[in-house]
């Protein structure tokens, strides 16, 4: 995998979205989608998939100059959202009532522990 490899997955989406990434990418399995489009196109085609998504998921992973090497973006409804820890991306899972998760910035008390 060379590191310009971008990885697109989506969810239910409209068919005529799935489409319109092969010209880029090739689908390696249902909804798996890899490519290496230079910085411009992924871009268009991000908009393109976040403004088009609708009720489904899209998820693309693109390189980028991090710890980890690359970066996520999502787009959709109840989509699992990337989040900073101390510069690592972590996915953060949505809660029952749709929010993502955020960090508390309070320190509990364990009253047990003396």
């Amino acid at each position: 995998m060379s590191a310009g490899t971008t990885v697109v997955v989506l969810i239910a989406a409209p068919p005529g979205l799935r489409g319109h990434l092969t010209r880029w990418f090739v689908e390696v399995a249902a909804g798996v989608y890899v490519g290496n489009p230079n910085a411009r196109i992924r871009e268009r085609l991000w908009n393109v998939l976040a403004e088009r998504i609708y009720d489904g998921q899209a998820v693309m992973i693109e390189p980028a100059a991090t710890e980890q090497g690359w970066t996520a973006r999502t787009a959709g409804r109840d989509r699992w959202t990337p989040v900073d820890f101390d510069g690592l991306t972590l996915i953060a899972r949505p809660r029952q009532t749709g929010q993502p998760w955020r960090p508390a910035n309070e320190v509990k008390q364990n009253d047990v522990i003396t």
